[in-house]
């Protein structure tokens, strides 16, 4: 069997594992923030710290985060001229247009760790801080001004500045500026607290797997935007800047990634189009979980 193909078959069995555990009631839907968030404060900011000590940063590199942003910006467009020809009531348009552009890459991560390796996972580690970046600033801002929660006046602005994976990454970078090797006992700490990381995302996914057949048609298009048109602009990004490698890949990829999961944290925030939202984040789960190892595979 291909190498690669051993490596994501565990993945995709980990996705199902969470859908079977939710089925014998051993776990719930509301389980699933509870294990992102224990990926997003422990295990991922472990994680991370040991993918930048060990691969070697490059110029191109930087570009990740930003075309990260322009990715969500090219989508808030195409989704703004779309949504507004469906005249899709206002909380519903909301959910689309959100969904279309918060890019879940946090399901990425366990893919591009198991075909590329600590680079791999550096480099998507960046991507998705742009993407963060985006989802508490813009992404929040258009939440709240498609939901009905007129109290809602206020953007976080420092809460992308609060993200624990952001500061493990800057620790990171700031330590390999010193040249000095990471001492062994942390990284075997490190790497300990890291382990979880994979099985964790995954079946948190399948824990939130709950599609629904209403408006599934408009809910086909906002996924298609996402991740149909999203491929295409990784692809143009990814030509226009000349990327190669890693880096070309991981932009490529995770521009068509399926749709992130602070749709539903917004769409229950602001009072959005809820069962919208679910039905658009479930399917492009479903979907991607064969999409991307596909895309890996392809322009790995």
């Amino acid at each position: 069997m291909n190498p690669f193909i051993e490596k994501i078959i565990p993945l995709i069995l980990a996705f199902f594992a969470g859908i079977l555990f939710k089925s014998l009631k051993l776990l719930s839907k509301e389980d699933a923030p509870i294990l992102l968030k224990v990926v997003l404060t422990v295990t991922l900011p472990a994680l991370t710290i040991i993918a930048i000590s060990n691969v070697v940063l490059v110029a191109d590199m930087a570009l990740i985060p930003v075309l990260a942003m322009a990715v969500v910006m090219l989508m808030f467009l195409i989704s703004s001229l779309v949504g507004k020809r469906l005249n899709l009531p206002r909380p519903t348009f909301g959910s689309f247009l959100v969904g279309t552009m918060i890019m879940n890459t946090a399901y990425s991560l366990p893919f591009f760790a198991a075909a590329f390796g600590n680079e791999g996972l550096a480099r998507a580690s960046l991507f998705d801080i742009g993407n963060t970046m985006m989802i508490f600033t813009f992404t929040y801002y258009n939440a709240i001004k498609y939901g009905e929660n007129s109290h809602t006046d206020k953007i976080e602005w420092s809460k992308f500045l609060r993200l624990p994976p952001l500061r493990a990454l800057l620790l990171a970078i700031s330590w390999k500026a010193t040249a000095l090797p990471l001492p062994r006992l942390a990284f075997n700490f490190l790497n300990l607290i890291g382990q979880p990381t994979v099985p964790l995302v995954m079946i948190a996914l399948g824990l939130y797997f709950d599609p629904s057949l209403n408006n599934l048609e408009k809910a086909a298009l906002g996924i298609f935007i996402r991740m149909g048109i999203g491929l295409g602009i990784g692809i143009c990004l990814a030509a226009i800047f000349g990327l190669q490698g890693i880096t070309r890949t991981v932009v490529i990829v995770n521009s068509a990634l399926p749709i992130g999961f602070n749709t539903l944290i917004f769409a229950n925030l602001e009072n959005m189009d809820r069962e919208f939202a679910a039905t658009m984040v479930s399917i492009s789960i479903f979907i991607a979980l064969f999409y991307i190892p596909f895309l890996i595979f392809l322009f790995k």
